[in-house]
């Protein structure tokens, strides 16, 4: 009997270690978590901008979040504004643009050499980007545009927002990247 009690208490101290092990765990996230959520955060920004949501593009941000490319712009309110307000000139120009038998032209960004670094609910990352149109005469896909993005994120209540993206743009004279390699 004795030994029989002694085999339920040990059951039921492993059990006990065992749910606090896994508790602990569930509320800390790993590194491949934390890049996986950072770049999904990277990609919903890029869909907001290319399909002209200033919504989702500001909820990117933290509430003082700081939207950098050449000139800076603070604030969920003042970044939903200025692609609010872009979004509208590049229906404008896509409209006035097209041919009669033409469909509007269209831009896509892309990421890519992602690097990034997480310290607990703070993180810094770099990356080049892209950006592809079809805006000729046959629709025709070209590259228009690249450069580097410098960001910080900053994880709160479980999910990543952007505290600052600086963007560095190639084809613009003030607003190119005079660094060195910009992945530390």
């Amino acid at each position: 009997m004795r030994k029989a009690i002694g085999i339920v208490v040990c059951s039921v101290a492993v059990l006990l270690l065992s749910a606090a092990a896994t508790s602990s765990n569930s509320t800390q996230s790993s590194y491949a978590d934390d890049r996986a959520a950072i770049e999904d955060l990277q990609a919903r920004y890029m869909f907001a901008l290319d399909f002209h949501d200033p919504d989702t593009y500001a909820s990117t941000f933290t509430p003082d979040g700081v939207l950098d490319y050449g000139p800076q712009v603070k604030g969920r309110d003042a970044i939903k504004k200025v692609i609010a307000d872009m979004a509208k000139r590049a229906a404008d120009q896509s409209a006035a643009a097209a041919a009669p038998d033409m469909w509007p032209s269209v831009g896509r960004h892309n990421i890519s050499n992602i690097v990034i670094k997480i310290d607990g609910d703070h993180a810094s990352g770099r990356a080049y980007w892209f950006h592809y149109s079809n805006n000729t005469p046959k629709r025709t896909g070209q590259l228009d545009s690249f450069g580097t993005y410098e960001d910080e994120m900053v994880k709160v209540d479980g999910k990543w927002y952007f505290s600052k993206r600086k963007i560095y743009n190639e084809q613009v004279k003030d607003w190119i990247y005079k660094g060195g390699n910009p992945a530390w």
